[in-house]
């Protein structure tokens, strides 16, 4: 395998075996552009918030399916969400686990990442009758070609898109996602793409680079 789980003094990471020169990747809740999005970004009313469904008073428990770095997961999980996060890679969920075992050990947001996100390492299709509460909304944002030019984000979707392989199972996924959520389905597209399994979406809110597809269950 081209790359290879590596466990430093301080994290678990992935080493790239073909160029070791590129810098491991690692997954950290509490610096980056994840931290950026946890402080800034509730006060610019990310989509996403909007997508599953946050109102005064509403925070809807969530599943993640096809949790990837965890990014999104996370900040619904600050944002008052309890999320449950689904990968079906062992490599990319060992890297979750332990962001979120370093997190839990932070003063600032150490109860936060106990009390409202959690982890299941599996596929998806099975996983979804496993989750340890009633999942009012399913999040789903499969693999899709990228086209952005930025250097990181093409080298993590690249990454993640080497490791975890293309999700074919999606149309699947997201046809039996419509019979479990209980208030609705958000499908994460870039702008360009079609909608899932040729399914026509409720409404969508819309971003620079992404769309939020949202199927509303018994409307």
């Amino acid at each position: 395998m081209r790359y290879s789980l590596q466990q430093t003094e301080h994290q678990w990471q992935l080493v790239d075996e073909d160029e070791p020169a590129i810098t491991p990747v690692f997954i950290d809740f509490l610096s980056g552009k994840t931290a950026y999005r946890r402080k800034y970004g509730h006060a610019g009313g990310e989509a996403i918030s909007k997508a599953v469904g946050i109102k005064k008073g509403n925070r809807p428990n969530v599943v993640d399916a096809t949790a990837g770095w965890g990014r999104d997961a996370f900040v619904l999980a600050t944002l008052g969400c309890r999320v449950h996060m689904i990968e079906r890679s062992e490599v990319i969920a060992k890297l979750l686990e332990d962001g979120l075992h370093r997190a839990a050990q932070d003063e600032k947001i150490g109860a936060l990442i106990k009390d409202k996100l959690s982890l299941a390492c599996g596929e998806s299709r099975q996983e979804l009758g496993n989750v340890p509460f009633e999942p009012e909304v399913i999040y789903l944002d499969p693999m899709f070609p990228h086209k952005d030019k930025s250097a990181l984000v093409k080298k993590e979707m690249r990454i993640l898109q080497e490791v975890v392989g293309q999700d074919d199972d999606a149309d699947e996924l997201l046809k039996l996602a419509l019979t479990i959520a209980t208030n609705r389905v958000i499908v994460k597209r870039p702008t360009y793409a079609d909608f899932l399994a040729k399914l026509k979406p409720n409404t969508s809110i819309k971003t620079k680079k992404h769309r939020f597809d949202m199927y509303l269950i018994n409307t």
